[in-house]
């Protein structure tokens, strides 16, 4: 092919609906791949490189992309829910804590590594800027990140190419299934992940708003990040 039909073909599909939900997500991955080829993230003496701010950037870069993509996103312009919806979130979001922190070992898991350690080299004492970073990456970067690419684009997409048009309600158990057993394989706890893909997915299909699948996500991963800290369980990280 020919490099300007390439560039066309390229540009073309970086003007698109499915672009603007795949490319924050895709570039999340980038950096969660080039993380797994680095040292552990473990706290290093002060004047070494420190490879645990690879794990932050992945939050600055994703969020930045999110930011850029915005207007774009028209499944997040209406922010307001109904109370019941709210209600949904909540109780979604916390279910899935429960069982991300029980489904934590055995068969329903991978072998979890050692996780992002936070804390400043040879004290207990936080790194407050990795922590903060790592935090927001993990309450707001992620849950919009992956629910714009798994429920808003995939999820649609899977029932038909021309996503946009699909109603969430209209999705059926096939697309579902796909896309939690896919959501699973990306986390190591795989259990916990293919329910949490479920329930993030139903409460989309029902209710027909992404912000509830979103705000579930959140309130899910924050209240992790929350546990981790006062537990010192870096693993889940």
């Amino acid at each position: 092919m020919p490099p300007e039909l390439t560039r066309s073909a390229a540009t073309s599909w970086l003007r698109s609906e499915s672009a603007a939900r795949i490319l924050p997500f895709g570039l999340f991955m980038v950096f969660v791949a080039a993380g797994s080829l680095l040292p552990p993230p473990l706290p290093v003496p002060a004047g070494e490189w420190d490879s645990r701010w690879v794990f932050a950037l992945r939050a600055i870069v994703a969020g930045a992309a999110l930011l850029l993509l915005w207007p774009r996103l028209v499944e997040l312009r209406a922010w307001r829910l109904p109370w019941s919806d709210g209600l949904l979130a909540l109780g979604a979001g916390i279910a899935v804590l429960i069982v991300w922190i029980w489904l934590d070992q055995g068969w329903f898991a991978f072998e979890l590594s050692a996780g992002f350690d936070p804390r400043r080299y040879g004290t207990d004492a936080l790194d407050w800027p990795l922590t903060f970073f790592r935090l927001f990456g993990l309450a707001i970067v992620v849950p919009l990140v992956e629910e714009l690419f798994w429920r808003s684009f995939l999820l649609r997409w899977l029932e038909k190419p021309d996503f946009l048009a699909v109603r969430p309600a209209a999705v059926g158990l096939r697309a579902l299934l796909i896309t939690s057993v896919l959501f699973a394989l990306e986390h190591n706890q795989w259990l916990a992940g293919f329910i949490a893909g479920i329930v993030y997915g139903w409460i989309y299909m029902h209710t027909g708003r992404l912000w509830v699948p979103v705000i579930a996500h959140a309130i899910t991963n924050g209240l992790l990040g929350a546990y981790i800290l006062v537990a010192r369980d870096w693993r889940f990280w």
